[in-house]
């Protein structure tokens, strides 16, 4: 039981107000993950009706403030979840956001990159991107995370955790002290390059569904890599998601993903990176918008 709820049962009876917040925290704590109604209440003396009328309103709360949703499961086995997920216009004002914060020409690398890092491993950045893809990807019902180091960790670690599903990290070699993994080879770049990326056998599971996370896609070598690396373990896509993707070249390796920026054509005469947010995402809040 934590201090606030012992220092509310030796003074007074804990206000709607304080239950309130003692609830949403134990919620939001832990994201995509089911807590049964007993667990919420615990050390708060409240019957269940009352709980549930408390968690009403923290629900109308969330919801009216943007800030995500709990969601109720039925049955015996059932509880309520909180999932840190946007609405459309949310969505896209977050992304939006983000290709303003790496728009700046000084981000220019060789070989048509952008210097993503410092926002990729930004606790901040890391969860707002995390949550936007928590939010593309929550009807596709995975079970689990995969992404390949490095680069990609936090903002699959951070969609991971708002869907309450684990990680599980593609290496480029094997490493001993994992035990049996599975390897391939694949082609990595528009130049061709061949890499390989290994799995622990252990960390995935026949039948299991999973989402791919990556930060930047060029011809999308390392998403299909990482596609066939599930196959080889029996384990089907539940969806592609990419922070940047470039506009060229047009055909990837990976038919079916999500992008959230498009990036154009670098040019160092250009006041800025031609960063774009996706079509599918402004589709999307056209279709939400009332006619």
């Amino acid at each position: 039981m934590s201090r606030g709820v012992e220092q509310w049962k030796d003074t007074s009876a804990m206000s709607r107000g304080a239950r309130i917040a003692v609830l949403l925290q134990r919620l939001t704590a832990r994201p995509g993950v089911l807590v049964p109604l007993s667990e919420l209440g615990m050390g708060l003396d409240s019957a269940k009706s009352t709980l549930s009328e408390d968690l009403t309103i923290a629900r109308r709360a969330l919801e009216d403030s943007g800030g995500g949703r709990i969601e109720s499961v039925p049955g015996p086995a059932g509880g309520l979840r909180y999932l840190p997920v946007y609405s459309g216009p949310q969505l896209a004002s977050a992304v939006a956001t983000l290709a303003d914060v790496l728009g700046h020409a000084d981000r220019i690398l060789p070989g048509g990159f952008v210097f993503m890092t410092d926002v990729l491993f930004s606790p901040h950045w890391s969860r707002i991107i995390g949550e936007c893809f928590a939010t593309v990807f929550l009807r596709e019902r995975a079970d689990v995370v995969v992404t390949v180091e490095t680069k990609g960790i936090p903002i699959a670690l951070m969609t991971a955790r708002a869907l309450g599903l684990p990680l599980v990290v593609a290496r480029r070699d094997a490493r001993v002290t994992e035990g049996p993994s599975v390897s391939i080879n694949y082609v990595s770049g528009s130049s061709g390059s061949i890499h390989t990326m290994s799995v622990p056998r252990r960390a995935l599971h026949a039948g299991a569904r999973a989402l791919v996370i990556d930060d930047f896609m060029k011809a999308g070598g390392t998403a299909a890599g990482l596609v066939r690396l599930l196959a080889e373990v029996g384990v089907s896509p539940a969806g592609v998601g990419v922070v940047v993707s470039t506009q060229l070249p047009m055909n990837k390796r990976v038919d079916d993903y999500r992008t959230l920026l498009v990036l154009g054509h670098l040019s160092d005469q250009a006041p800025g990176i031609p960063l774009r947010v996706a079509g599918w995402i402004e589709a999307r809040i056209e279709e939400a918008a009332p006619s």
